[in-house]
Parts: structure tokens; sequence; C-alpha cells
């Protein structure tokens, strides 16, 4: 996913350079050697499709970043090969931020982080592509369907994978699961948080009539509407 030298050694410049300054470029390259994998091993695969949740980062062209979260049953996150896997987009709030963003620019970070079972994550970086729902079927006969009731995927975010590697769990909380209404599909403003943080009446610097105008975002064949 980063820019790496030309022997395609993982790690960005940038990472090497702090290394460097911090004395760590040793164990740096211990973890380059000994955890990082270009693809989805068995156990890796066997992971991610028992996940619940999912972070994912991405930026704009012009480096604006975005972090948003994901969640379904397990196996919303369907793992394609070793080198590929693609979770469903919904409608949500209809901004959609990290859609956006990936048309714009491919590269993405996802996050899987295990905090009741095994209490481990597991950072899968690579490349993004956008596919409407009926076109990926068409591809992938056996992908599932989202099992989220009142829910359908707009499309799917496909992601080529480039980097996975472990996230130690040094200091990840140990949480423990209860049962609760999670109200998948529902359009019911209150039982999405309502407006929890008292954003509407704060006033927006996009408001005043002298702000420049948003730059809009190319077409793409894969966005609805």
């Amino acid at each position: 996913m980063r820019e790496t030298s030309p022997r395609h050694a993982p790690g960005s410049a940038g990472e090497r350079r702090v290394q460097e300054i911090t004395g760590t470029s040793e164990r740096a390259e211990r973890f380059y050697r000994d955890q990082m994998l270009d693809h989805l091993n068995p156990r890796m695969r066997e992971f991610v499709a028992r996940q619940e949740m999912l972070f994912v980062a991405t930026s704009d062209r012009h480096g604006e970043c975005d972090s948003s979260f994901r969640a379904g049953p397990p196996g919303f996150v369907h793992v394609i090969d070793e080198h590929t896997l693609t979770y469903p987009e919904f409608r949500g709030n209809g901004v959609f931020a990290s859609v956006g963003n990936i048309l714009e620019n491919p590269h993405v970070g996802l996050m899987f982080m295990d905090f009741g079972r095994d209490r481990i994550g597991l950072h899968v970086n690579g490349r993004a592509t956008l596919l409407e729902d009926v076109e990926l079927r068409r591809h992938i006969p056996g992908l599932p369907t989202p099992e989220i009731p009142g829910q359908r995927a707009l499309m799917w975010t496909v992601v080529h994978v480039e980097e996975a590697y472990i996230h130690c769990r040094k200091h990840i909380p140990h949480l423990r699961k209860v049962d609760r209404d999670e109200s998948w599909g529902t359009d019911d403003t209150l039982r999405k948080g309502g407006d929890f943080f008292a954003a509407k009446e704060t006033s927006k610097p996009w408001d005043a009539p002298s702000a420049p105008a948003r730059t809009e975002r190319p077409a793409h064949p894969a966005y609805p509407g």
C-alpha cells in the first residue's frame, strides 16, 4: 500500500527514517521479516471471516483523511481468496465518505480488532475498487447476501491485499459481548443516536456565504445515482 524501495521492501521511506533516528531499524526489520505478509494466510482468512467489526482508513486525492467503522454479523467481510477481500456498502447517512475517497485515492487501511475471543488485531493494507452488487455477484457466485434485515448492499468495496500483519494484544482491552437490539436497517433517528453531539445547532464554517464551494468528486460507474 505504501511507497516502497526499488526492491519492494515493506515500509515507507518515512518509517525507515524514523527507525534510523530512534535506533529501531533492526527491530523493525525483524518485524517486517517475521510478521508482515503480502497476502492473507489461512489463519488470517479464518480470523477475518468471523469478525463482526472493521475500521476503515481512507484519504482523498489531497491526503485529507477519514476513518470509518463497519459492523455486521460474522462473515459480513467476505474473503474471496488469499489476495482479495470484500465488504458491503450500505446507504447509511448517505455521505459515503470512504467510498468517495476511494474514487480519488484507492489506498485503504483496514483494522480488524477482536476484543473478545482472541484479543488481537490484524492490519490489512491494500488498494480498493468499487463494484455494484449485481456485477460482483457475476464474478463471485458464492458471495453471501448480507444478513442484515432491511438493508441492501448498494455496492461492495473490493480490496487487493498488499500488506497483512498483526496488531499485538498488549494494550487491547478484553471486552464482553452482551445481548442487545442491534436495530439493523432502522431509519429511526433516535435509535441511530439522533443529534447526540448537538451538532445540528452548532455554527459551521461552510454555512458562511463566503465559504468556498465544495469540490465535486468525479463520477464513477460503480457509484449509484
